[in-house]
């Protein structure tokens, strides 16, 4: 710090603020690294209307009309409030956040986090803004601290806390978001902003499918390998904002944090309430480069556990062989079926437990069905792992359903809203959500969830959470603190999930939400693998999958091959192209492997032997997306994945629909050594690095539609 100026750097940015005259905490840079900064703002200094000033936190009602970060109501009904700069603290290392998830240093990383803490001397109240460098990563990220510091007893009722605000000078950038819905997650949308406010948010109490935590800013001519690319990624699971605001003078507000939206929480006497995290990226390489700071940042910062850098198992999932209609005998059979063939974990999907043939049971009594499963759950487990596979089972312990004893028992413990019957309004997907507000509900899902895992083999867990909330409330919250509860049934639900896989460490957790509806960072911190969409048929996933890499790692994707006509659409694609688009993550199978003919065994084998030798390579290497399902109508797309030291690489090509005039073209390749001489494995080409990024590697294009391709490089000298 220089005369009150900051100057956060990485290895390749830099984040500049300074305290101007009035005691205003400013924003004055976020780009390119830059060695010093001795040059201030006069205008800065000078300036008197909050509303002209770039500010770091953002308050309303003293002249700064634009989004503000952080709203608060005293006990007089004031809602006026003005933050100024108190002081600034610098540790080495990143502090814990209590009760969320949040990205992490290692002992020996080069990691410092910068407290600025700004008051409201009237009002009592305090903000420390949390700023945390990691330089190797090329990442700063950014939370707030809200607190009480008043000395009359008085409360303060927070209405919007949001974890950051960021003001740019000017705005000719694009805004990209990953949207969707139900088996259409996280499709890219780009549009050039105008002035006012554009937004994306979840009022679903989950991350959702229809909106993702994330959004980028993108700068003229952006490209995937060009151009500035600000990205920002909260690392939260419940509601949420996104908001870029273009005021009258053309200047970019981008905040994001916990949705306002019905929002609320009390802080009493000396009390404070933290905000998730957010992760922010610069890059001035393209969305490629962004992406790749995220996917190794999140795998090696924010992942953690046993599975951390270890291979993903290649599975097989029952779910569309059998749905809830199943012995212990078919499971077996598919079971051994799949072992026949190289998988390696066979996991049990619904339909396992309580009564349940159907959607409308059995949800919260975490007990084996014995008349699907005579010998118990921990004796099937036994016989799949005596085949030589692991065992992997399917859960939703957020759930309750109104036929099961759980419900019967304690029909308090789902969320309504106290004097409204649960039944009226909530019965969506014949079932309810428990109350993860509570801690007796939290206490039980624990308890239950391992009870079942202590007792059986099971080497992975499949935790899934099938509909968004409605009528938002607990039985246990004053009318005051009604607005807190889809904030507190997230700290529930990782409270939950903190306790079990600490307990379960040699479990591989993997997270789903009706596909990809909760797939954020703040549940890859407890579970380092989502299940990616519901929707499995191939063509439909090269969307989605790309989608999802912009921000989150191949290895924290599921990826199955499922069969034909696909369940989701009812396309036919061929076995090969579905292997290939599904090799793009966390490879596996969703289908009766028993009705393989013996071409599509011998097929599949080779796919899970071609996988085994490229593994590492996909869960652990640098992704370069080479042509993009969103240019040329769509009908193309390919990927580039490459280790870290350049020695090894695999490349996937798909075409969607033939089109006539078949010709050679060349796919130029990406994140090769230059000086490097490769192999392409199975054909008898070599060629050195530089040839194959800027000439490109030869293809042919053959008639028919969805058509794939893959390619093994390996460097020789």
């Amino acid at each position: 710090m220089k005369e009150k100026q900051f100057h956060l750097q990485t290895e390749k940015s830099s984040y500049v603020m300074m305290v101007n005259a009035k005691g205003v905490l400013c924003h004055l840079y976020y780009g390119e690294r830059l060695n010093t900064v001795t040059i201030g703002s006069t205008q800065i200094d000078r300036e008197t209307n909050l509303d002209n000033l770039p500010v770091e936190c953002a308050v309303f009602g003293t002249g700064d009309y634009r989004i503000p970060t952080v709203e608060v109501e005293l006990e007089n009904g004031s809602m006026v409030n003005e933050l100024r700069y108190k002081s600034y603290q610098i540790m080495e290392g990143k502090p814990k956040i209590s009760g969320l998830p949040s990205t992490y240093a290692e002992e020996g990383d080069d990691v410092s986090t910068l407290v600025i803490t700004l008051e409201d001397e009237h009002a009592g109240f305090e903000a420390d803004l949390i700023y945390s460098v990691f330089p190797s990563y090329n990442v700063i990220t950014r939370r707030i601290r809200y607190r009480n510091i008043g000395t009359n007893s008085q409360t303060i009722q927070l209405h919007r806390a949001l974890s950051f605000s960021i003001d740019f000078e000017q705005d000719n950038y694009e805004l990209l978001q990953l949207s969707g819905a139900w088996a259409r997650e996280k499709t890219v949308y780009r549009r050039v902003l105008v002035p006012g406010i554009q937004e994306i948010d979840s009022k679903r109490g989950i991350s959702s499918a229809v909106q993702n935590p994330f959004l980028a800013l993108l700068g003229e001519h952006a490209s995937e390998d060009a151009g500035e690319v600000y990205g920002f990624n909260l690392v939260y699971s419940g509601n949420f904002v996104g908001s870029v605001e273009v005021d009258s003078n053309h200047r970019t507000r981008v905040a994001m944090g916990i949705n306002p939206f019905q929002f609320g929480w009390e802080i009493g006497m000396s009390q404070e309430f933290e905000t998730p995290e957010a992760v922010l990226v610069y890059s001035n390489k393209g969305l490629g480069e962004m992406s790749r700071t995220y996917h190794k940042f999140y795998r090696e910062r924010l992942c953690r556990g046993t599975y951390q850098f270890k291979e993903r198992p290649i599975l097989i999932n029952n779910w569309e062989a059998t749905y809830f209609q199943f012995t212990e005998e078919k499971l077996l059979e598919i079971a051994a079926a799949g072992k026949e063939l190289g998988m390696e974990l066979f996991v049990l999907d619904d339909g396992w437990f309580g009564h349940r043939d159907l959607d409308d049971s059995s949800l919260g009594d975490w007990t084996t069905d014995y008349r699907k499963l005579p010998n118990g759950l921990a004796s099937l487990a036994n016989k799949v792992e005596e085949l030589g596979m692991k065992f992997g089972l399917w859960f939703e312990p957020e759930m309750v359903s109104i036929d099961s004893k759980l419900y019967e028992a304690h029909p308090d413990w789902c969320i309504h809203v106290p004097e409204r019957a649960p039944q009226s309004t909530m019965h969506q997907r014949n079932q309810l959500i428990l109350d993860l507000s509570r801690q007796d509900v939290c206490e039980y899902i624990i308890r239950s969830v391992s009870s079942v895992l202590a007792s059986s083999k099971i080497s992975y867990v499949k935790w899934d959470m099938n509909r968004s909330m409605t009528d938002c409330g607990s039985i246990t919250l004053d009318a005051k603190n009604q607005r807190e509860f889809s904030h507190r049934y997230v700290l529930g639900l990782y409270y939950i999930l903190e306790t079990i896989t600490s307990s379960f460490p040699d479990v591989l957790f993997e997270s789903c939400c009706s596909g990809g509806g909760r797939f954020d960072p703040g549940m890859l911190y407890y579970m380092p693998q989502t299940w990616t969409s519901d929707d499995t048929d191939a063509v439909e996933r090269i969307k989605i999958q790309y989608g999802t890499s912009l921000v989150y790692p191949p290895v924290t994707m599921g990826c199955h091959v499922s069969a034909c006509p696909n369940h989701q659409v009812g396309r036919m694609t061929s076995l090969k192209m579905r292997g290939d688009v599904a090799m793009c993550g966390n490879f596996g199978y969703e289908l009766d492997a028993t009705k393989f003919t013996q071409e599509e065994k011998k097929q599949v084998e080779a796919q899970i032997t071609f996988y085994k030798e490229i593994r590492h390579i996909v869960q652990f290497g640098e992704l370069y997306r080479l042509q993009s399902p969103y240019d040329r109508e769509g009908n193309e797309a390919a990927y580039c994945y490459v280790t870290e030291d350049k020695a090894e690489a695999v490349v996937f090509w798909y075409q969607i629909l033939a089109r006539p005039a078949s010709r050679l073209t060349r796919l130029k390749l990406e994140g090769l050594n230059p000086m490097l001489k490769y192999q392409i494995v199975g054909t008898g080409v070599t060629a050195y690095g530089d040839e194959l990024m800027k000439l490109g590697l030869e293809r042919f294009v053959e008639n028919g539609d969805f058509r794939s391709e893959h390619y093994v490089l390996k460097a020789i000298e």
